[in-house]
């Protein structure tokens, strides 16, 4: 389909190799594609993007032309960020528009541990050196403050340079929301810290309930943040590279824009002409587009809901999402790091899951992240089911789609289970009579030190095995046994010899 990432009919080999085929199963290769790396949202693509798409569309300058950027000022008013086409522009995909940005001013990024797990590897094409603060327990994409001011003065006094802060008040990966009051200290600490804030917003649009109270940095610190948001979890198919950026209405953010876009004019990262005309409507966001959003989060809420249900009570530990199509729990039983439960997961689902050493974690966690939107369905008819049903979760694909992301997280033991107790040996409801008593052997067993029943006819029913318990159970070796009887009806003397056998062996 046209304007989506389909490889050419003659490269397919090539991608399905990367892809995870048989090509890469034979060579040994272990690759991720960028597109694995964020989380699936299981949707179908809407009939309003097919028809909006322009083959005959000339070419994108660089940043987006006047039409484009005239719908994302737009979209941006409506989030309450006004902002001119001289403060916005466009790029296929966050990649290359995160790239853009870094590469025009100088310094080090600070990431929020854990981030998104493309963010790092680009900062890394540049030779920068990453800075990662951890978040909180309570969850969302942004730095705790006072670890993110120690951290930026330690790193400083052993000569490195951080000059941005990259976060996100809606997390990827855990699918948690940033408290109001935490990104107004963490912001307040940035510009203490003199950092430039980069805020992802990706899923901003995605919260899974109306009472979840959100905000943006640009609200507080609008002079020193750009947002930046990927279209592909809401507005336009998730295999469609769109993303859009926005800069501060300043001097200095006019000429951050000017030095992105020279950026991407020089690694020619400019939308196609037929995507960026289907963009520029979805922008707009006319009735069907909100229409099919809305549905969309809706079932986003739904299964991210059950699917929080079936891993935690399959024993995992995990924080309840707020928002997207992304879970990031943590298995209970201890012992596996997050690179072996990454593998064992992507077997056992069939599908990738990223461990949490993709997004900068303790790789030692045996925590994952995983995409709530591949339990929608595997096929495009099962995923429009999915997103007109009611009730989604009751659909029997999504049902057992759910069932098997619980079994894949129940604790099992590898070990075999232990054998049967052995059947109880025959009883006899005769009289006893009295064993003579021996003192203990060497090897700590008793020999004879209870009162042995004796079956009718007088008989021994211990059948001459009755003096040591290491006799009973065959472990006595190097002892001739001249068979069950030998003992039988014999003489005190004789059980002594026996005994003293026994002992000796022990």
């Amino acid at each position: 389909m046209l304007g989506l990432r389909e490889p050419p009919r003659r490269g397919k080999l090539a991608y399905r190799a990367l892809a995870g085929g048989p090509l890469q199963r034979r060579c040994g290769m272990r690759l991720t594609l960028p597109y694995d790396l964020r989380p699936d949202p299981g949707l179908p693509v809407p009939a309003y993007w097919d028809a909006h798409l322009d083959p005959s569309a000339g070419y994108q300058p660089p940043g987006g032309d006047c039409a484009l950027l005239a719908a994302a000022e737009g979209y941006w008013a409506r989030r309450g960020l006004a902002a001119d086409t001289g403060h916005v522009l466009a790029a296929p995909g966050a990649e290359p528009l995160l790239l853009a940005l870094l590469a025009s001013v100088d310094g080090d990024p600070v990431l929020a541990r854990p981030a998104a797990a493309w963010q790092a590897p680009v900062a890394r094409l540049l030779g920068r050196r990453v800075h990662t603060v951890a978040t909180p327990a309570e969850g969302g994409g942004v730095p705790d403050p006072f670890t993110l001011l120690e951290t930026v003065r330690r790193a400083r006094a052993d000569g490195a340079d951080p000059r941005l802060l990259v976060l996100s008040a809606v997390d990827d990966p855990s699918g948690t929301v940033t408290a109001p009051e935490l990104l107004h200290e963490t912001c307040e600490a940035a510009a203490e810290a003199g950092l430039l804030i980069i805020s992802d917003e990706t899923y901003s649009d995605t919260l899974h309930h109306h009472d979840t109270v959100l905000l943006s940095p640009a609200e507080m610190l609008p002079d020193h943040t750009v947002v930046l948001t990927d279209l592909g979890a809401t507005l336009v198919p998730a295999s469609v590279p769109a993303a859009l950026a926005r800069f501060p209405g300043t001097g200095h953010g006019a000429g951050w824009r000017q030095r992105a876009v020279e950026v991407l004019a020089a690694l020619r990262a400019v939308l196609p002409g037929a995507v960026a005309a289907a963009t520029g409507y979805v922008l707009t966001e006319p009735a069907e587009v909100t229409d099919h959003c809305a549905a969309a989060t809706r079932l986003h809420a739904r299964v991210a809901a059950a699917a929080y249900r079936s891993i935690v009570t399959a024993g995992a530990v995990c924080r309840p999402p707020k928002a997207g199509f992304q879970l990031y729990p943590m298995l209970g039983a201890p012992g596996m790091k997050a690179a072996a439960l990454e593998e064992r997961l992507t077997t056992v689902l069939g599908r990738r899951v990223l461990g949490a050493q993709r997004f900068g974690d303790d790789p030692l966690e045996p925590r994952v992240r995983i995409d709530t939107g591949p339990l929608h369905g595997a096929t495009d008819t099962e995923r429009r089911a999915a997103l007109a049903a009611a009730d989604p979760v009751a659909l029997p694909h999504v049902s057992a789609a759910l069932a098997a992301l619980t079994a894949a997280f129940t604790p099992h033991d590898p070990r075999p289970p232990p054998p049967d107790p052995p059947p109880p040996g025959p009883t006899h409801s005769a009289s006893t009579h009295p064993a003579p008593a021996r003192p203990s052997p060497a090897c700590g067993c008793v020999v004879v030190a209870r009162a042995v029943p004796r079956a009718p006819g007088g008989a021994c029913p211990a059948r001459g095995g009755f003096g040591c318990p290491r006799w009973a159970t065959g472990l006595l070796r190097g002892v001739p046994y001249r068979g069950r009887g030998e003992l039988r009806d014999q003489p005190a003397s004789a059980w002594s010899r026996r005994s003293t056998v026994v002992a000796a062996a022990g």
